[in-house]
């Protein structure tokens, strides 16, 4: 649906994208994600024709995006990192003014009014003027005028910035509810905003692509090892000498328990942490209070891929 490759982009004599490449399919919900001045916004620019690219190709729906822009504009709905908003409007004036430009009239534009006034929870505020708004629903407001003309694409620049947290609750329910019906790319600083919504991830740093993958995927390259907590009421110097001698364990770091001891355990994914421990402690009859895998958050995930490349820059 959307191919991005060898993408590279200048400013000056800063590069701000340098040969990023990806792919998103029909139906997918991608979260793009880098710190802050890490090219996402540059990219989402090339992708929907606002800026050219100095070198690269980036198609959508098989279509160049530098041979036919008016083509990929129709089927892409975009939210930019800064909403474009006309102040003096009232948000019906606006989205009525923007789907129109969009080609919608009569029935078909008043049935898209409704649905991106109720889905963007507009239906309050819908008389006032967006100059009066506060910054989170001008941001909705911002994110109606990329829906409505339906499109099959959505681009979407932090879309949950300057939300209050039941707002954001909204707005990951409305991306979650769109899934499978349209390809939507939506690019974050904020880890939590992704891993409630998507399982596929993309990730820049400093105008390079670092990676891509599943969230499980790149928990497992980043990390390298499996994580278990134990916890157990037996004494704690037993438990410590015992676990260390596991074979499966890699790691051992005693933590604060309530009752007994407990441990947190790491050791490679290939081996079965959990049951090594499980026999260990039949073995020696310990009464086990606590003993599961602790997938690694995607925060963690995140700062180790952008340290290692960092040091991989540094070294060469």
């Amino acid at each position: 649906m959307i191919e991005v490759r060898g993408l590279s982009k200048s400013f000056g004599t800063m590069k701000a994208l340098d040969d990023v490449s990806f792919r998103i399919n029909r139906g997918e919900i991608l979260g793009f994600l880098g710190p802050n001045g890490a090219g996402k916004s540059t990219t989402m620019k090339i992708i929907t024709t606002f800026l050219a690219p100095d070198g690269g190709a980036v198609t959508v729906d098989g279509i160049n995006v530098l041979e036919r822009p008016l083509e990929v504009r129709r089927r892409i709905g975009y939210l930019p990192e800064n909403v474009p908003l006309y102040l003096d409007m009232n948000i019906h004036e606006y989205l009525n003014f923007v789907g129109q430009a969009r080609g919608l009239a009569g029935a078909r534009l008043r049935e898209r009014l409704d649905w991106c006034v109720e889905a963007c929870g507009l239906r309050h505020e819908y008389r006032k003027n967006i100059g009066e708004l506060s910054k989170g629903f001008k941001q909705r407001t911002g994110l109606a005028q990329a829906l409505i003309h339906d499109p099959d694409i959505l681009i979407l620049d932090e879309p949950t910035s300057g939300l209050d947290p039941l707002q954001i609750l909204g707005i990951r329910d409305l991306i979650k509810s769109l899934a499978g019906h349209k390809t939507i790319i939506f690019s974050t600083h904020i880890l939590q905003e992704v891993s409630p919504v998507t399982d596929r991830v993309v990730i820049i740093n400093e105008g390079r692509l670092i990676a891509d993958g599943t969230v499980a995927d790149l928990s497992r390259g980043a990390m390298g090892t499996n994580r278990v907590f134990v916890g157990a009421r037996a004494e704690a110097g037993a438990v410590d000498s015992a676990l260390r001698a596991l074979p499966a364990v890699t790691e051992l770091k005693p933590l604060r328990a309530a009752e007994g001891c407990r441990f947190e355990a790491r050791g490679p994914f290939s081996d079965d942490l959990v049951g090594a421990v499980e026999r260990l402690a039949r073995e020696r009859g310990w009464q086990l209070t606590e003993l599961h895998e602790a997938p690694y958050s995607l925060e963690d995930t995140f700062i180790a891929l952008t340290r290692r490349a960092r040091g991989l820059k540094e070294v060469a």
